[in-house]
Order: structure tokens, then C-alpha cells, then sequence
């Protein structure tokens, strides 16, 4: 049987953002306070070895080195990861956009991987930016590229924009 934990646990365990802090203060503020280490990165982040780097409104920025855990069985870094970079850095660029109390979530992606990766590319640089930020939609758009600036993969994302559920 899994141990229940209460939502404040849960929070500080799995590294999510206090659901108290999302209705109290814009999401650019979330960011600064995560990039300062004052609340911790998604988990997702080291699972795949990324992170925060940088975030403005409308901006997020995330770095990351491939590595042959995330290799497909082709030997080179499985689509998934690049995928879940960029999906990481759209995202967030759009919800560096919002005020307390509101939430996104990703309706629809796409990307072009356009070479690929390998454990010895080294670590990439993913960054993401608003291309339009509407009342219940936002798009964004990001690219990955290598320390040496080679385009590795490019994609865009359509977001929908709604009010957070209230926390009991």
C-alpha cells in the first residue's frame, strides 16, 4: 500500500510549486524564486538532466547534456528528450506570462529534430519565447542548439490559459 502524504509534503517532496504561492504571487516572481533556489525545480528536471536557467516574461531558458541513459535503440539520444526540453521551455515561456491565480496547459506541439544527438554532444541550450499571449490561448516558440551554436531541434506550442482550481 503507498503512504498517503498531506499536500504540503507533497510539495516540498516532489519539488512543485506550493499551490498557496501560485494564488499569491505573479508566475515570473515563481521563476525568480526557483532560479534563487527558494523553491525547487520540477523533478522532471533531473530525471532528464535539465534545468532552469533563465526566465524573463515572455523568455524561459533551460540547459541540459544528453547522456546514453537516453539513448534509443538506434544508439543515438531518443526524440523524447529533445521533446520534452523544448516542451519544457515553451511552456514556461508562456507561464512566465501569468498572473497569480491563473494556469496553462499544453494543447498541441510540434518539433523538428533536425540532427541528431549523442552522450558526447555536450550540453545544449533550449530557449523558448512568447508569440502570442491572448486571454485563453498563448503560442510560443523555441529552438536547441549546441554550445557551438548548431540548431539541433525547433518546435512551437499552443497553450490554453484558465483559472487555477481554488486549494481547499
Amino acid at each position: 500500500m503507498t503512504k498517503q502524504v498531506d499536500s504540503a509534503e507533497s510539495d516540498t517532496q516532489y519539488g512543485l510549486v506550493p499551490r498557496e504561492l501560485a494564488f499569491e504571487k505573479p508566475a515570473i516572481e515563481l521563476f525568480d524564486m526557483m532560479l534563487r533556489g527558494e523553491i525547487p525545480q520540477p523533478p522532471i528536471s533531473r530525471t532528464l538532466n535539465f534545468k532552469l536557467t533563465d526566465a524573463s516574461k515572455g523568455r524561459a531558458v533551460f540547459r541540459g547534456t544528453p547522456l546514453a541513459d537516453f539513448y534509443n535503440p538506434m544508439g543515438s539520444v531518443h526524440g523524447g528528450w529533445p521533446a520534452t526540453l523544448l516542451d519544457s521551455s515553451l511552456g514556461c515561456a508562456v507561464h512566465t506570462m501569468l498572473p497569480a491565480g491563473i494556469g496553462y496547459s499544453t494543447v498541441e506541439f510540434k518539433i523538428h529534430l533536425v540532427r541528431p544527438m549523442f552522450e558526447n554532444t555536450g550540453e545544449v541550450v533550449c530557449e523558448g519565447k512568447i508569440v502570442h499571449f491572448g486571454r485563453t490561448i498563448a503560442t510560443s516558440e523555441a529552438s536547441i542548439h549546441t554550445a557551438e551554436g548548431k540548431l539541433i531541434a525547433h518546435g512551437t506550442e499552443t497553450c490554453a490559459i484558465f483559472p487555477l482550481p481554488k486549494p481547499e
